[in-house]
């Protein structure tokens, strides 16, 4: 049986990212220094060190989503739980806010006349957003597939996607559909990912602009 480690309430978190820390050490996995904070906080937030392995990055992504954070970015979610989860106080610093659509009442009416997912109206209204928008994606593979249709179409481009949807139909389909696009991205491969991930990425981000 382990023993008890006492730790004051306000080292917790200062307490568990030294024991990821450690942990990697151990597994031999060096993560990149932008990447670091990002992986690591996932990590923190689920407790699994697969995301060493699995959280993708494209060229500058940290840097790139930084900047337009810097620039008053709002962040779009599928989920109102990636949205409760996200640190709006450290977003409005900058001149951004969080949006999700999935629960309109307008939403699911168009979607219902439409028959269409309540998460492809959601990725259209937040195209029509004002300023850049990051997508954070924790839930809906069909959001990221409603994204990159809009982007076939050559009606909008996002800005950033987070992309790590959770489950089992065409979520492993849809996170690869940005792979090889020039948008740049943060996307978990494979089936794991949630809301949680979605916003611990968003936090990390933002954290590390303080």
């Amino acid at each position: 049986m382990r023993s008890i480690e006492y730790v004051l309430p306000g080292d917790i978190e200062k307490r568990s990212f030294e024991i990821i820390g450690e942990e990697l050490k151990q597994r031999g996995i060096v993560l990149p220094p932008e990447q670091e904070p990002v992986t690591k906080r996932v990590i923190h937030t689920s407790a699994d060190f697969e995301y060493a392995e699995t959280l993708t990055f494209s060229k500058d992504a940290v840097r790139i989503a930084r900047e337009l954070l810097k620039r008053g970015a709002d962040i779009v979610t599928d989920t109102n739980m990636a949205k409760a989860g996200i640190n709006k106080k450290a977003l409005e610093k900058l001149g951004g806010q969080v949006y999700c659509f999935m629960a309109d009442e307008d939403v699911a009416r168009e979607a219902k006349e439409r028959q269409v997912t309540r998460a492809t109206v959601s990725m259209e209204r937040a195209a029509a957003l004002p300023g850049p928008v990051i997508f954070a994606i924790g839930n809906a593979p069909t959001a990221l597939i409603s994204l990159y249709e809009l982007m076939e179409q050559g009606s909008f481009r996002p800005e950033f996607v987070i992309g790590v949807p959770v489950g089992f139909v065409n979520v492993v389909q849809a996170k690869e559909l940005f792979l090889d696009s020039d948008v740049p991205f943060i996307i978990n491969l494979g089936r794991k990912g949630g809301s949680n991930v979605a916003a611990a990425i968003c936090n990390a981000l933002l954290y590390g602009m303080e």
